[in-house]
């Protein structure tokens, strides 16, 4: 291997940001060309220590929020509505309110986790989630409910862009919608195993007094509240003050995320009007907006639609587990057939196609013989989509989105308006419209179809402009004073599709 050169990437503290500066301006054509001559071996154990410590932390703790976050479906048919005398859309109160704090505290979570390290701030927002849900399984009313929701979706809020900003600052960008998938399955392993666990605490009704369904919440809670503290040790840091690689690996991991396409695209300095203006962003948050209508859809509502199919409250449990075990085998399938062709847009078209079919199955129910078999169907189509589309459109923004500010701010908001449609899905399925909720599938169907044309002006628009750049009508921007903190703005960066 070459001789190492110690070229620190932007991606720690302040310290680290202007050392970066220094040094990125004094690199000379000859250490760009050394870094080609990276031992390959090394390169490897790099990347697959990168892929045992950075991984797996963040993917447990979003498969954790996420449990603790739609397991008030579970608990709804096993008597907490009757227990907390909810009526009409008490439970769609319950369902919206977490989304409030999402909107308003994902994209200033995101800020304050570049001002502190990554493990302390995480490992908090997660211990916070599991008091939460331990509230809701001691609460004795409606209201207190409602409470702890709005508190718990604060701590949520920054856990799930929290944890993209981690991993994608660890990847050169083809690297990165691998990763992005492996921590999404997280979300169909959560939906599988909340089915099963919650089948097994159910069972324990009248322990101590208390209802299965508050069983449902509390053992939830507490093994989301022992994992915050492992996950303060577990957690990596910045790749900057990364602790899992020697002082020569991590040379080389700076090396090579130097040395992926971002070249000059940086943005170490936040810049909160070149971030707002960009339009990449706010169509990045309405194909969120759709998708995430959507599985949320199926995450709040499958136990209740299965239920309604005939199946008994354990056996709807029960039922629900193959739909995220499918649901898995479709995203990790469509995760790596991406990488191989190379592209995000189609596997997300054929997402969207597989769900359209559903929903329009769902919707034929009522004019036409559609069994309980065939609805059942249905929902695996659905389910899937859902975890075939999500991950395709966060890793690629990601991979479209340059600089460590950038990306913060990038995966804030698009994560923090896109939950706007849990706002919707959890208020569209009205129980005097079961079992066939024309309303919720139409609306969901529709937003579905939205993802899909934001996705079509998002490649459009991508295409253009690397259009524009090849032609050198960019080139204007490096007489800008702010020349060396434009992030994908930069005439250089290229975007991908």
């Amino acid at each position: 291997m070459a001789e190492a050169l110690t070229i620190p990437l932007p991606v720690g503290d302040d310290k680290a940001h202007k050392s970066s500066l220094e040094h990125s301006q004094n690199d000379s054509l000859e250490s760009i060309e050394r870094i080609k001559e990276i031992d390959p071996d090394i390169e490897r154990r790099v990347v697959r220590k990168c892929d045992w410590w950075v991984v797996p932390a963040p993917t447990i703790m979003f498969m954790l929020s996420f449990i603790d976050r739609v397991n008030i479906a579970n608990a709804k048919i096993e008597g907490m509505v009757t227990d907390l005398h909810m009526i009409k859309h008490d439970y769609n109160i319950a369902l919206f309110i977490v989304f409030i704090p999402f909107i308003l505290c994902e994209t200033p979570s995101n800020m304050i986790l570049k001002r502190i390290t990554p493990r302390v701030w995480l490992s908090f927002l997660l211990f916070g989630c599991g008091l939460m849900a331990i509230c809701q399984g001691v609460t004795e009313s409606f209201g207190g409910l409602v409470a702890c929701r709005f508190i718990l979706g604060i701590f949520e809020a920054g856990i799930s862009p929290g944890s993209i900003l981690l991993i994608t600052m660890y990847y050169r960008r083809e690297e990165l919608p691998r990763r992005i998938c492996w921590w999404y399955m997280s979300g169909t392993v959560a939906g599988a195993f909340g089915g099963l666990l919650a089948y097994a605490l159910a069972n324990m009704s009248g322990v101590r007094g208390y209802g299965g369904w508050r069983w449902i919440f509390i053992i939830e809670g507490c093994i989301t509240v022992v994992m915050s503290i492992v996950m303060y040790w577990w957690l990596a840091d910045w790749p900057a003050d990364c602790r899992f690689l020697t002082p020569d690996e991590h040379k080389v991991l700076m090396w090579r995320l130097m040395d992926d396409s971002e070249g000059d695209a940086k943005m170490n300095r936040v810049n909160w009007s070149r971030c707002a203006k960009d339009w990449k962003v706010w169509i990045a948050a309405v194909m969120y907006f759709g998708i995430v209508a959507l599985n949320y859809s199926t995450n709040n509502f499958n136990p209740t639609l299965l239920k309604e199919l005939g199946y008994t409250s354990a056996a709807a449990q029960i039922h629900s587990i193959p739909l995220y075990v499918v649901a898995s085998a479709f995203c990790l399938a469509t995760c790596y057939l991406s990488t191989y062709v190379n592209s995000r847009f189609w596997p997300l078209q054929f997402g969207v196609l597989l769900g359209s079919v559903g929903f329009i199955v769902l919707l034929a129910q009522k004019s036409t013989a559609v069994g309980p078999g065939i609805a059942y169907m249905a929902l695996f189509f659905i389910t899937s989509a859902g975890y075939i589309v999500q991950p395709m459109v966060v890793s690629w923004v990601m991979n479209n989105a340059s600089g460590h500010y950038k990306r913060a701010f990038t995966s804030g908001t698009m994560i923090g308006l896109g939950n706007a449609g849990g706002l919707v899905s959890s208020n569209v399925f009205f129980q005097e419209e079961a079992p066939y909720y024309p309303t919720g599938y139409g609306t969901s169907l529709a937003l579905l179809i939205l993802t899909s044309l934001a996705a079509v002006v998002f490649c459009v628009g991508l295409k253009r402009e690397n259009a524009r750049r090849d032609a050198g009508e960019r080139d204007h921007r490096l007489q800008l004073s702010d020349s060396d903190n434009l992030g994908d703005d930069h005439p250089s960066f290229r975007f991908s599709f």
